[in-house]
């Protein structure tokens, strides 16, 4: 049976804003949640819900106003814990002069290994994050998707068994999400656990094992996709051309809806509907049917109806 690699227990954080620091912004509330070893998890919400609050508490870069935190079973604030960590923050500062391989020859000189083993770690990590290539060119010159490569190979660079990940798809065009995804994979394929923060639903359902959703610094959602939401058909979806959408509207019946796009409709029906008999009375009325498509709930209609639109509060700018 997996064990838990991260652990919190009524972990609370309260900053003090204000010309005198005196008004307290709540910023995480009990938070309460375990990690398995080996998993992928995800901890997602919308700006302000305390995600890099959670990951800087979990790093010891910052207190916590109550509760506590484990890794590994030993608190975040000893030895032992940190030295099974990587940690690649949501806006890293890179010496850009560096090149590639000078940053990763220089964390790693702080691990203490000898210098025919960091040339080796260096070596392999440039290789398995694909900026081996590059090693030569200065990270002044990279793009964003290079430079979140060369983050993560920093983080990896000591061999940690759990690694966390502020936002590390923010910013990134398809391709660069696509191989950070492909990273992260390649992390849970080598026995590592991996926690990353992020409000991208769609890397979300791509990578994640297990989820925490929070909202106003409190977990509102905890659990697998499959726990979390009905992932069974809840609508059908049928594209139609060659006839009217009044037409249309007769046929299907007070129970669909129907929305013109150009020269095709769109029908949507409930998934209890009698499907075939509706295109039969669509095909016989000289309609074409074009596509007929099983729609299930998403992790984004899952978000949307947990969060909705919350009120907006005063937070501190770069604490979320």
């Amino acid at each position: 049976m997996p064990q838990v690699a991260i652990r919190t227990e009524g972990l609370s954080k309260t900053y003090r804003t204000g010309f005198w620091k005196t008004k307290p912004v709540l910023a995480l509330d009990d938070l309460n949640l375990e990690v398995l070893e080996n998993e992928i998890f995800g901890c997602l919400g919308p700006n302000g819900a305390g995600k890099s609050t959670t990951l800087k508490l979990l790093m010891s870069l910052i207190y916590p106003t109550a509760g506590r935190a484990e890794i590994l079973g030993k608190s975040v604030f000893s030895l032992e814990a940190r030295r099974h960590i990587g940690y690649l923050p949501e806006s890293p500062y890179f010496y850009e002069y560096l090149t590639a391989e000078e940053f990763l020859a220089y964390y790693g000189s702080l691990f203490g290994f000898a210098k025919a083993e960091l040339k080796s770690r260096v070596d392999h990590f440039l290789k398995l994050t694909d900026v081996f290539h590059v090693r030569k060119l200065q990270l002044r010159k990279f793009s964003k998707g290079m430079l979140q490569r060369v983050g993560i190979a920093q983080a990896i660079l000591g061999d940690p068994k759990v690694v966390f990940l502020d936002e590390p798809m923010s910013g990134l065009d398809p391709i660069g999400r696509r191989e950070v995804r492909n990273l992260i994979l390649q992390l849970k394929r080598e026995g590592k656990t991996i926690f990353f923060s992020t409000h991208i639903l769609n890397d979300v359902e791509t990578l994640c094992d297990r989820i925490a959703i929070l909202n106003r610094g409190k977990i509102i959602g905890s659990g697998t996709l499959n726990e979390l939401f009905d992932q069974e058909v809840s609508r059908v979806e049928v594209v139609i051309s060659g006839i009217p959408a009044d037409r249309l509207r007769e046929l299907a019946g007070t129970e669909a809806s129907v929305s013109e796009t150009g020269s095709t409709s769109r029908l949507e029906l409930p998934a209890e509907a009698r499907v075939s008999t509706i295109v039969a009375g669509i095909e016989q009325a000289s309609g074409r049917i074009i596509s007929i498509n099983p729609v299930r709930q998403t992790m984004e209609d899952y978000f949307l109806k947990l969060v909705g639109k919350p009120e907006r509060r005063a937070t501190p700018r770069s604490r979320d």
